[in-house]
């Protein structure tokens, strides 16, 4: 039986969510609060256009109904961390009307000595459960933010990911395609050497892809463009987007490469180099939820995304807090797809 990973834009039976709790990477009550505070503006901007359930931490339902209101679900399960896209499932439909989860083995982003994951290694099959559908057993380490699919044959990966020693030790890049295609029922995969230079410090994923590259339509991506050369992202940005406008698609398109322009912001208040992208958006049915930073960029990439997406609306949410602990409105949504 052949699995498919829908598109992201194909429609969403429910968006899957994690409530922040205390761990590494909220070390304080504050960080905790201003964390809770943008997870749920970002529920509350999904929920408008389709329903959301957010899993929450034993004893956290309280302070999640209290910031989301009535209208999203929740469920208490046992959670290390706050990142849907990677520690929940990817799902897959057979397209007769069946749906099935994809359990990837999450190690806490390559085994990262500030990570735990003995709970969210679990959270893909706690989710299925909920969901109501079987679940495809992966031996591949991977996460949900370190694939990007057309819904048609095509993946975009990075090296550094899938190929890197803290998750697939000994893995060839034929082995780590060949288990990607079965499951997720692709058959071409396009891989970029490595992700932004901000992935790479503490909280980093090590390179995710659905921070630098993400399909818009079939045979058409848009790429995270760094334009000021005193970033170390103005390098990599050229790089990848040099690298997609030489590939095509599992159907043979040469791949249109549209330009986000990265926000104006170089440092944060550390002085440490930001992965600010508006590439980690969130589509959702008739919607699409936009990182935003504050920044002159912020209406500039939200117009591009409105030409590409004409049938759903905008919405910005404001990303720096997300961003600070590691990820953006991407990383922490899941797409249930409808059947």
């Amino acid at each position: 039986m052949t699995y498919r990973m829908p598109a992201e834009w194909e429609p969403h039976e429910r968006t899957w969510m994690a409530w922040p709790g205390p761990n590494a990477t909220f070390t304080d009550d504050e960080e905790l609060a201003g964390a809770r505070t943008a997870w749920a503006s970002v529920a509350r901007a999904v929920r408008r256009y389709e329903p959301v359930t957010m899993v929450h931490g034993t004893g956290q339902g309280e302070s999640a109904r209290e910031l989301l209101g009535p209208d999203v679900e929740l469920v208490e399960r046992e959670l290390d961390d706050a990142w849907m896209r990677d520690i929940g499932p990817t799902f897959v439909t057979d397209g007769r009307g069946r749906l099935a989860a994809v359990d990837w083995v999450f190690n806490g982003w390559g085994a990262q000595d500030w990570a735990s994951w003995e709970h969210d290694s679990k959270i893909a099959r706690h989710v299925a459960d909920l969901a109501g559908v079987p679940v495809r057993s992966s031996a591949l380490v991977n996460e949900g933010g370190a694939i990007h699919v057309d819904g048609e044959g095509t993946v975009l990966l990075t090296e550094t990911v899938q190929l890197g020693s803290g998750r697939n030790p000994g893995w060839t890049r034929e082995r780590v395609e060949a288990e990607i295609h079965a499951r997720l029922g692709t058959t071409k995969a396009i891989w970029l050497p490595h992700g932004l230079a901000g992935d790479y410090g503490t909280y980093g994923t090590q390179g995710h892809v659905d921070i630098v590259a993400a399909f818009a339509r079939p045979g058409t991506v848009v790429v995270h463009s760094q334009r000021d050369p005193a970033h170390p992202d103005h390098a990599r940005s050229r790089e990848y987007i040099e690298i997609l406008s030489g590939e095509t698609d599992a159907k043979g398109r040469r791949l249109e490469v549209v330009e986000i322009p990265a926000p104006t912001v170089l440092k944060d208040e550390d002085g440490e180099w930001v992965d600010y992208s508006y590439i980690n958006h969130y589509l959702c049915n008739g919607g699409l939820v936009l990182c935003a930073f504050d920044d002159p960029n912020d209406e500039i990439a939200a117009g591009i995304f409105r030409r590409l997406f004409p049938g759903r609306t905008v919405t910005l949410v404001d990303a720096r807090t997300i961003f600070a602990g590691g990820g953006g409105i991407h990383c922490i949504t899941q797409q249930q797809p409808k059947i």
